[in-house]
């Protein structure tokens, strides 16, 4: 029974080890204007997006994902704050801005991406 309760133990300690150190957020590029971000199970997919620099492009978000931490996208350094409606498409205009990283969140910092201005 013990080596039961054991092997479960690691077996938990690898899954967070994995969730928070060895992940890797699905990356993709725009090269088209706009693309379609999923809010789904946790997370944003994708969750690491390359945009260019000095060009407006479009973020489509279709939230799935009930959670009320899951209404709410932060891009904090570009003052964007956009409310995800349930089921619905909400395009977020992200302005012509110089290069950088900027991260992006729920209100709470559960969900997570990057947006990265080449």
């Amino acid at each position: 029974m013990m080596i039961w309760i054991n092997l479960a133990g690691l077996i938990l300690i690898g899954l967070i080890v994995w969730w928070f150190w060895l992940y890797k957020a699905q990356s993709t590029q725009i090269k088209d204007g706009s693309i379609k971000v999923l809010v789904k199970d946790g997370v944003y997919q994708p969750a690491n997006i390359t945009v260019p620099a000095h060009q407006s492009v479009q973020l489509m978000f279709v939230r799935e994902d009930a959670t009320p931490c899951a209404e709410t996208l932060l891009i904090p350094e570009l003052d964007i704050n956009e409310t995800l409606a349930l089921n619905k498409r909400v395009t977020v205009t992200i302005p012509a801005s110089s290069a950088g990283v900027y991260p992006f969140h729920c209100q709470m910092q559960m969900y997570r991406g990057t947006l990265v201005i080449k």
